[in-house]
């Protein structure tokens, strides 16, 4: 990755990879998970929910010798099958790898490998066969003569094994390769040799087995959990006029009947209520609460702040660390002034509030209850804006003041 950031903490929309798998580990509902960490590990260790066991591969000798470290950390009466996953293939999907484990255990299988064929498959291990079909071994790329390079059946990395069977094998692979590293694909063909039974399923869509190597690699992990992120909210009512300009992370909360328009960035821990309209060229960033009916949009950033019921922001400006109440009119171009330079501070805009196109807003500040700013004011820190009040200018002065009805 050409990064002084672990692979893994890398971010796919909004989220580092490693968590995708653990929550994948978890939808499957699987005994034991180890999770074998190597260079800057204590980085990593940071990010993991409790209940996580972590090995620590202390050279990068291969994958082969990562799963021994793992191995060491399981309990010597643990019988049951092992799963070998990669942190760095966070589109596999839940019902993919349910599927290579029934098949695994309703065939009592030594060994089942995830397979695909591709037209395009540089990179990848290739599926080695004998005379009767039957697998026999993986050869890795780089590793590989021009006839094996010529193989379109490919290793995704992901195997069920026996875990005696495992153990056994795995003693004797050695680093017979140009990196002269311990390849846990060695397992196979050791397998093999003793008469081991080794099967596979296959994928018909290699993305889901895309391990990330490369920023591209990224890129395209991005987009393809973005269209799947983007799917399942328009499967949930969620209307996305451009799914293609639309980019939601993971996490995100929408509610139903709400409009979302193109290019609109919305980042994650960002919940919308229903029938809200975002965008478009908006900006949604962490921490912000949209509650129902809220209308924003046309170049617009709101960070770290929540909108309540029924308020219009419609042409840009932006609001950060704001409390803002219902039912207000925020004009375009107004400006929350939230940083002093050390601090970020608060501003609270209250009920049915008025503000005037361009105002600049300067925290810490409160705007009463159904107060008005004149356009281009500047309401400055800590000068409260009274409930009912009028205020213009630079500074904003109070003009008038108006009694508030209660039954609004």
């Amino acid at each position: 990755m050409k990064s002084a950031l672990p692979k893994v903490l890398h971010q796919v929309c909004g989220r580092p990879m490693l968590d995708y798998v653990l929550d994948l580990v978890q939808g499957l509902k699987i005994k034991k998970t180890i999770l074998v960490l190597g260079r800057q590990h204590q980085e990593v260790k940071k990010i993991l929910k409790p209940g996580i066991k972590v090995a620590i591969q202390k050279r990068p000798l291969g994958t082969a010798d990562a799963v021994k470290v793992a191995l060491a950390r399981t309990k010597k009466g643990f019988k049951d099958e092992i799963l070998i996953l990669y942190a760095d293939n966070p589109l596999l999907k839940k019902e993919t790898i349910k599927k290579l484990l029934d098949y695994h255990l309703e065939n009592s299988l030594d060994a089942t490998l995830l397979t695909t064929h591709t037209d395009n498959p540089a990179g990848y291990g290739r599926i080695l066969r004998d005379e009767y079909e039957s697998i026999s071994g993986i050869v890795e790329e780089k590793d590989a003569d021009d006839f094996q390079k010529s193989i379109k059946e490919i290793n995704t990395g992901i195997i069920c094994f026996n875990k005696q069977k495992l153990i056994e094998a795995i003693k004797h692979v050695r680093p017979n390769n140009k990196k002269k590293e311990y390849y846990l694909t060695d397992v196979i063909s050791v397998l093999h040799k003793k008469g081991c039974l080794i099967d596979n399923i296959k994928i018909t869509n290699i993305d889901e087995a895309l391990g990330i190597n490369s920023r591209s690699d990224l890129a395209r992990a991005g987009k393809i959990m973005q269209q799947r992120i983007n799917e399942e909210f328009m499967q949930r009512g969620i209307t996305l006029i451009d799914p293609a300009t639309t980019f939601i992370s993971y996490g995100v909360r929408i509610g139903e009947d709400s409009v979302i328009y193109p290019f609109t960035v919305i980042e994650r821990n960002v919940k919308i209520g229903k029938r809200c309209q975002i965008g478009p060229f908006i900006h949604l960033r962490e921490g912000s609460y949209l509650e129902d009916d809220v209308v924003v949009g046309n170049f617009i950033e709101i960070t770290r702040s929540r909108i309540g019921a029924k308020t219009f922001f419609k042409h840009f400006g932006y609001l950060g660390d704001s409390l803002v109440g219902r039912r207000v009119n925020i004009g375009a171009g107004t400006v929350t002034a939230n940083f002093d330079g050390k601090n970020k501070n608060t501003t609270v805009i209250k009920d049915r509030a008025f503000i005037g196109s361009d105002t600049i807003i300067v925290a810490p500040v409160k705007i009463g209850k159904a107060a008005k700013t004149g356009a281009g004011s500047v309401v400055i820190k800590n000068r409260n804006v009274p409930d009912g009040a009028v205020v213009a200018g630079i500074p904003a002065r109070l003009i008038r003041k108006f009694k508030i009805s209660k039954n609004k």
